[in-house]
């Protein structure tokens, strides 16, 4: 069974390809067809992300930088909400378009090196594997109960009370 560091890391290649692919795409037909899937599994992961590891980095292994890391996760995520709610507001491929998946991708990018230089690190420094593995395992169950996102509510998030309610 994959562990969560894991799934996380495989869900971030997948968006750098993603976005890649949008630098290769011709058309409007081209850029939907890419543009759509992607932008629903990055709101998908991030509610993945808030569901299933960040209430554990914050409760029972992460290291000291935990709440800190945390707020500026959620306000990473609902940044990226953001620029894909931005994009939806406008034409596939009009400037406005590219104006809100230019948010999302330069916020996802700097998202992605923070956690993957500092969150994930410090997750696997004080989670048990046993703790990574059902976590991997609730990840998996995760998106198998929310196909398409069904279910989900994929508005922004206060990093204050999400912390509060979580710790």
């Amino acid at each position: 069974m994959d562990e969560i560091t894991a799934l996380i890391m495989e869900d971030h290649h997948t968006f750098r390809v993603g976005f890649a692919r949008l630098d290769d795409a011709r058309g409007v037909e081209q850029l939907r067809a890419i543009w759509e899937p992607l932008a629903l599994h990055l709101d998908i992961h991030a509610d993945a992300e808030e569901e299933i590891l960040y209430p554990h980095l914050l409760t029972d292994s992460g290291g000291d930088d935990a709440e800190e890391e945390t707020d500026d996760a959620i306000r990473d995520h609902n940044k990226i909400r953001d620029g894909i709610v931005e994009a939806a507001r406008h034409e596939v491929g009009s400037d406005g378009w590219w104006a809100g998946v230019w948010t999302a991708r330069t916020e996802n990018s700097e998202h992605l090196a923070e956690e993957e230089d500092e969150v994930l690190p410090d997750f696997r420094k004080h989670a048990s594997m046993e703790l990574r593995i059902e976590l991997g395992a609730k990840w998996l169950r995760f998106f198998a109960e929310h196909p398409q996102g069904k279910g989900l509510d994929f508005s922004n998030k206060d990093p204050k009370k999400y912390i509060a309610e979580h710790e």
